[in-house]
């Protein structure tokens, strides 16, 4: 009787570009779906904004001000695979593009 375990990786992923952030995603799915895995699944979690009231002058006009927002898009990909292969080895060697943050967590 053979027993099976299932590992489980969470990435967490985030970046200011949805673009850069899309195509991170697809480019771990795309190593990864080489590897034997049980699955691959892509949670979309809620934008945060954060906006900026800025004085527009230092001393006068006050009423006049300049609002900036960054929005900070996210992404988690919950990784299911057997613990024989080594996945958290090709995860960490995976290069980037320079705009987005991940994190790897182990389950």
């Amino acid at each position: 009787m053979e027993i099976k375990t299932n590992a489980k990786i969470r990435v967490r992923l985030e970046s200011f570009n949805h673009e850069l952030l899309v195509s991170s995603c697809q480019k771990i799915t795309q190593i990864l779906t080489s590897t034997s895995l049980n699955s691959i699944g892509m949670v979309t979690l809620p934008t945060t904004k954060r906006i900026y009231c800025v004085l527009r002058s230092p001393h006068v006009d006050k009423d006049s001000r300049e609002h900036f927002e960054i929005r900070i898009h996210k992404r988690i990909l919950e990784i299911y695979y057997d613990a024989e292969t080594p996945i958290f080895d090709l995860l960490m060697e995976i290069d980037l593009a320079p705009g987005v943050f991940y994190r790897i967590c182990l389950s």
